[in-house]
């Protein structure tokens, strides 16, 4: 038997209509927010992504799915959707819309090489936004809402933003300087990644699963005291906003996230899930004010936010939040000849292109066995036909619920089901 990938998944059946309703939530609450969808490639130049995410970090060192195509061409699966978005801004000239900010969301998979484990695949479906073209603090605020009002409308509790400011690159550097001077002395106490990353990304030690209880971090200097005074008032601003929006939130210095391109806000966005353990988080994100000139742009200020979908799911599943799924049909089509199956499946057109969920017979079931699976695909009502019915003008149909059954008009049968089904 052809098995599939380690760290790939089937979604099929009940799982799949899950995925299908939080992706309409997500399509929606994006509309609201004004937000365009954009699909960009599963695979870019390779140059996308190594120069766009950092090649020190743990994502391009350990994780990219790389290959040569048959063009000799260097060649990346995409493993975040950052940089292929700011990618299509840069070429397709978005920088010059006359409607500015561009605001845009994408939902799609990304591949990383990394040990699975439960929430974390090779392959992975993401949704996000970027906000491309605006440095206003208010824009930080609704991006970090779009994401906080998604999980809320899923009916997930204790939503939580964790905010943190990396600064301008002056106060970045500042702090990457005291941070290293501070690390240097105790280096061979942290992990072998640690130890690789101090002078290369000394941030993202502050980040390491490993070393996370360790005293050495819980000590280091923080990146708030080394904000100069432009950075320091813009990171006011944000959480100014987010006290005007009723956001709830708390200000961690410890959070870095993981990739270089990020500059002043950063974020995570958790929610309270049992079984979840101590990592609750869900969506996280932050600001990327150099990201479009490193990759060929110009200079335009960025922020936005992903959220694992797998993930996401998992937690709905854990909390045991019932989604308000519609496994009805409207109704199902049963008859018995030849001619009744020709009716049948005009009429079965008809009704679906009137906008209802409308099955009939294919498997040559008799009608005991139409009645059953009538019942297994939960159909409101039972549209029963029968040549002497036809001949005079009339259909047979059963409430299933009720029980009830009433002779329509043939050429009623349409507004019939469309009134009752609504």
């Amino acid at each position: 038997m052809i098995s599939k990938p380690k760290g790939t998944y089937d979604i099929y059946g009940e799982e799949a209509k899950k995925w299908q309703y939080v992706s309409r939530v997500v399509d929606e609450v994006m509309e609201r927010y004004n937000y365009g969808f954009i699909r960009t490639p599963i695979f870019e130049n390779t140059e996308v992504f190594h120069r766009g995410v950092g090649d020190t970090t743990d994502i391009v060192t350990k994780e990219t799915y790389d290959f040569v195509d048959r063009g000799e061409r260097n060649m990346t699966l995409r493993p975040e959707g950052t940089a292929g978005v700011v990618r299509s801004f840069i070429e397709n000239k978005m920088y010059g819309l006359a409607s500015q900010p561009v605001k845009l969301y994408y939902n799609g998979t990304m591949y990383r090489y990394e040990r699975p484990q439960s929430g974390r695949d090779r392959e992975l479906t993401q949704f996000g936004v970027e906000v491309l073209g605006c440095s206003d603090a208010a824009m930080d605020a609704e991006v970090i809402t779009v994401a906080v009002n998604i999980f809320k409308l899923l009916g997930l509790k204790g939503i939580k933003v964790k905010l943190n400011s990396l600064g301008d690159n002056e106060s970045r550097n500042n702090y990457r300087e005291a941070l290293v001077k501070y690390l240097e002395p105790h280096i061979n106490e942290l992990c072998e990644d640690c130890q690789e990353r101090l002078h290369k990304n000394p941030l993202r030690i502050l980040d390491c699963k490993v070393d996370k209880d360790n005293e050495i971090l819980k000590n280091a200097p923080s990146i708030l005291d080394y904000l100069n005074e432009d950075s320091a008032n813009r990171f006011a601003d944000v959480q100014n906003y987010l006290e005007v929006l009723d956001i709830d939130y708390e200000v961690d210095p410890k959070i870095v996230r993981g990739l270089d391109y990020y500059s002043h806000t950063v974020f995570e966005i958790e929610a309270t899930v049992k079984d979840f353990g101590a990592n609750n988080v869900l969506a996280a994100g932050g600001r990327y004010d150099n990201l479009v000139a490193n990759l060929g742009g110009p200079e335009t200020p960025g922020i936005g936010f992903a959220c694992g979908m797998g993930r996401l799911i998992m937690a709905l599943d854990k909390e045991e939040i019932v989604l308000p799924i519609n496994n009805e049909l409207d109704a199902f089509i049963l008859y018995v000849n030849d001619t009744e199956k020709e009716y049948a499946l005009a009429l079965t057109q008809d009704l679906r292109l009137n906008g209802l969920r409308v099955e009939t017979e294919y498997m040559n079931r008799n009608l005991k066995g139409q009645f059953k699976q009538a019942d297994r695909l939960n159909a409101k009502f039972l549209v029963i036909l029968n040549d002497e019915d036809l001949v005079g003008g009339e259909i047979q149909v059963k409430d299933n619920r009720t029980k009830e059954t009433t002779m329509v008009k043939e050429a009623e049968i349409d507004d019939y089901l469309d009134l009752n089904c609504r």
